[in-house]
């Protein structure tokens, strides 16, 4: 091989493993946005199943009370 064919082969190595670089950072900051994108969905459905949990129970002590209030009635 020549000098010139081997300083091309190397110079091409270089800018592969540039190119290489840059697509792990961009795949590292799109795993990133990732995670954090699904941290903010499991904090909203953590609310929505606090929420659900409160109305259930509501709804549960209500039918408990009317169906006492329904017992009584003759």
């Amino acid at each position: 091989m020549t000098d010139d064919r081997i300083v091309r082969v190397l110079e091409e190595i270089r800018d592969l493993q540039r190119q290489h670089l840059e697509r792990y950072g961009e795949a590292l900051r799109n795993q990133q946005e990732s995670i954090r994108l699904q941290q903010a969905g499991l904090r909203r459905v953590r609310v929505i199943l606090g929420f659900a949990a409160v109305v259930l129970g509501l709804a549960v002590g209500m039918l408990i009370l009317l169906l006492r209030a329904l017992a009584r009635i003759p």
